[in-house]
């Protein structure tokens, strides 16, 4: 089996590529993944092939973030991450996250609400410890019940994972 990754904007994307990338995430998260895949924000999708098939999937997209009282800082933050499920446990989902991780290294850091954070600490992820804030209308509230990994690209620098992490309100999900 030969996993062939390509990198493509959803602004370049095909109808084939889309659909195919909506029935993979619709399959693999047990919704209707059409939902967030017709939002009009401008994403950069992985996309793992084997032979025709998309077999795995991640995306980012740009989101401002704020460590502590510091300044905004730009992030590639990272959702659609998706493998078939006939093809786990063969280091697909690892390929495509490595990619991704290659691609993402203009961002101050790359960030994700992970379903299982040990998968991706074993690729340099490493859990945020600090709380958690949205910031919705100027006011910042804290989501204490969310979980968020962040991934240091080469612009990150110093990082205080104890800090609070802000993110800002967006309609569809929080982190």
């Amino acid at each position: 089996m030969t996993l062939e990754l390509c990198v493509v904007s959803s602004t370049e994307m095909t109808p084939a590529q889309h659909d195919a990338v909506v029935a993979l995430c619709s399959e693999v998260f047990k919704l209707d993944y059409a939902f967030y895949m017709n939002l009009d924000l401008v994403r950069v999708h992985v996309l793992g092939y084997v032979g025709e098939r998309l077999v795995a999937h991640a995306l980012w997209l740009e989101r401002r973030l704020r460590i502590g009282d510091g300044p905004w800082r730009r992030a590639a933050y990272v959702e659609g991450v998706a493998v078939h499920a006939d093809c786990r446990g063969r280091g697909i989902g690892s390929a495509v996250l490595r990619r991704l991780q290659a691609e993402v290294g203009g961002y101050d850091l790359a960030a994700l609400s992970p379903s299982d954070a040990g998968w991706y600490e074993r690729l340099g992820w490493e859990r945020w410890r600090g709380p958690l804030r949205i910031v919705k209308d100027g006011v910042a509230q804290a989501t204490p019940d969310d979980e968020v990994v962040v991934y240091r690209t080469p612009r990150t620098g110093g990082l205080d994972l104890d800090a609070a992490l802000t993110g800002e309100w967006r309609p569809f999900e929080l982190w």
